[in-house]
């Protein structure tokens, strides 16, 4: 396998990653890592799945990046990598599945409804 494509949604944040043999390289959007994600907790939440695997690289990683906040993509490019890595070596999927980051996490911002002031909240009642 040369090229291998894994897509990882997270919220309304959408990463489609494509994965080519190569030089060590991970960019998002353009841009380096480091640049993309400045905060060091949300690079780290990207390169989770590196850290219980055993993995040589010899990967150029390339993630396009849509929607959401920064937390929400890099929550979605975790998913998309943990993705290509189980399509690289099927011996990842235990290991990944394991620690959650094969599970797509389902949970959606609630819809504000008419006739309250947010999604649950109700305007303040008042009885005289």
């Amino acid at each position: 396998m040369d090229n291998i494509n894994a897509i990882g949604r997270r919220k309304t944040s959408v990463a489609r990653l494509y994965m080519t043999p190569g030089k060590d390289d991970f960019t998002i959007n353009g841009q380096k890592l480091e640049d993309y994600f400045e905060s060091e907790i949300l690079q780290i939440i990207s390169k989770q799945p590196f850290e219980f695997i055993e993995f040589d690289g010899g990967y150029e990683i390339k993630v396009n990046v849509r929607g959401g906040g920064f937390k929400g993509q890099a929550e979605a490019v975790r998913l998309a990598l943990s993705r290509a890595l189980c399509d690289l070596n099927e011996e990842y999927k235990p290991i990944l599945k394991k620690e959650g980051f094969l599970t797509r996490d389902p949970r959606m911002v609630e819809r504000k409804k008419y006739g309250r002031r947010k999604a649950r909240r109700r305007f303040q009642f008042s009885k005289r």
